[in-house]
């Protein structure tokens, strides 16, 4: 076969095998989504239940997943592009069921898009092995509080879970991660 063959060859496999790859990471999706829907973060945490708060909590904990993905290097690189995808699909069904019109969807997608990036950098900072103290604590005010002061021990309290939820998921096997199977 000759080289320009191969190299078509393999661009079907990967067009064909994406959305069956991509699929078997809704099981992962699906554990943030409910871990993010727990009420602790709600009561224990002062998270405001509204759209923006659970948003807000979606996109920590995807943030926390796809963080730990870039450490696992080029095994990663598909599934957390993947997982991002189901993220923005997601994203567009909740405004589209808010009665979002196709000609702003795309701009709000874009603006919340923006956000989960903005989260990354600041969660991969404040979770770096070197980091300043207090940074974390800075980063879920600025994000989750919207720059408010949270009620009194809730931004601790917080801190803490974000702090032991990102332990763990480092502590889980990366199969087992994508699988869905360990609590993100």
């Amino acid at each position: 076969m000759a080289g320009n063959e191969r190299n078509t060859v393999s661009l079907f496999r990967t067009l064909l095998r994406g959305p069956a790859d991509r699929a078997s990471l809704r099981p992962l999706y699906d554990a943030i989504v409910r871990e993010a829907r727990r009420p602790a973060w709600y009561i224990d945490g002062a998270v405001p239940d509204t759209f923006d708060g659970r948003f807000e909590m979606v996109a920590t904990l995807l943030a926390l997943v796809l963080i730990r993905l870039e450490g696992d290097g080029e095994a990663a690189r598909a599934p957390s592009a993947w997982l991002t995808e189901i993220f923005i699909e997601d994203m567009d069904g909740q405004l589209r069921e808010r009665g979002i019109g196709d000609i702003v969807v795309g701009k709000h997608v874009g603006r919340m898009m923006s956000a989960l990036g903005g989260r990354l950098g600041a969660y991969r900072e404040a979770l770096a092995p070197d980091a300043t103290p207090g940074l974390l604590e800075t980063a879920l005010v600025r994000n989750v509080y919207r720059g408010a002061a949270p009620p009194a021990d809730a931004g601790d309290w917080l801190a803490d879970a974000v702090r032991r939820l990102w332990q763990g998921i480092g502590a889980v096997p990366l199969d087992a991660l994508l699988a869905g199977q360990a609590r993100p």
